[in-house]
């Protein structure tokens, strides 16, 4: 009986360190595994910022993520450097992304002196936009965005569609509906999954 008992509480005490071991273990890894997604838009009538906000849903389904929802002329330097993925959103404004996008991207040389040096450079990056009607310019637009981000040589990657995630906002539209934003999520999502696995290796 002793000798029975002695067994059993050997049992449970080399259970128990292997539960701590496997814990441990897993807390450590969780940090690691984590990736910073700044989601960056411009929006004058709220449907990208809705479009953004479905963007931001998809990022924080991976888990591990810290997601940063910013308009575009509230983004600082610090939050593209902390940043291991950028996805940016732009109205369509004749046909191409509007003003202030523009001028955001014009910024990473003139402004956040990140262009010079390559500092977003092997970063993930994705685009997504809002027009009026079918076909005004959104692919067009996602585009502009993918291209000045290939210039500053990030790694683009397309999801909720071929180039981005777009969306019909149009007064013939009801505005931003559950595809859309279903699209959106899909953009956030593959963009975080990508970017983990630049950061850390594609998982075994």
């Amino acid at each position: 009986m002793i000798h029975r008992e002695f067994l059993r509480r050997a049992t449970i005490r080399v259970l128990a360190a292997i539960l701590l071991l496997v814990g441990s273990r897993t807390q450590a890894a969780d940090p690691a595994s984590s990736v910073t997604v700044l989601i960056a838009y411009h929006s004058v009538s709220g449907n990208t910022e809705k479009m953004a906000q479905g963007v931001a849903e998809g990022a924080k389904a991976v888990s591990g993520t810290k997601v940063i929802v910013k308009r575009v002329g509230d983004v600082a330097t610090d939050d593209l450097l902390s940043s291991d993925a950028i996805i940016v959103g732009s109205p369509v404004y004749f046909g191409n992304m509007s003003g202030e996008v523009k001028t955001f991207f014009d910024n990473w040389l003139l402004k956040f002196a990140v262009f010079r040096d390559f500092k977003m450079r092997n970063k993930v990056g994705g685009a997504f936009a809002t027009g009026a009607s079918i076909s005004n310019g959104k692919e067009l637009t996602m585009l502009a965005i993918l291209e000045a981000m290939l210039v500053n040589q990030m790694i683009i990657v397309g999801g909720g569609g071929a180039f981005g995630a777009s969306a019909t906002t149009g007064p013939d539209s009801p505005g931003i509906d559950e595809k859309e934003l279903t699209a959106a999520r899909e953009l956030g999502k593959r963009v975080t999954e990508v970017a983990i696995m630049t950061k850390h290796g594609s998982p075994k």
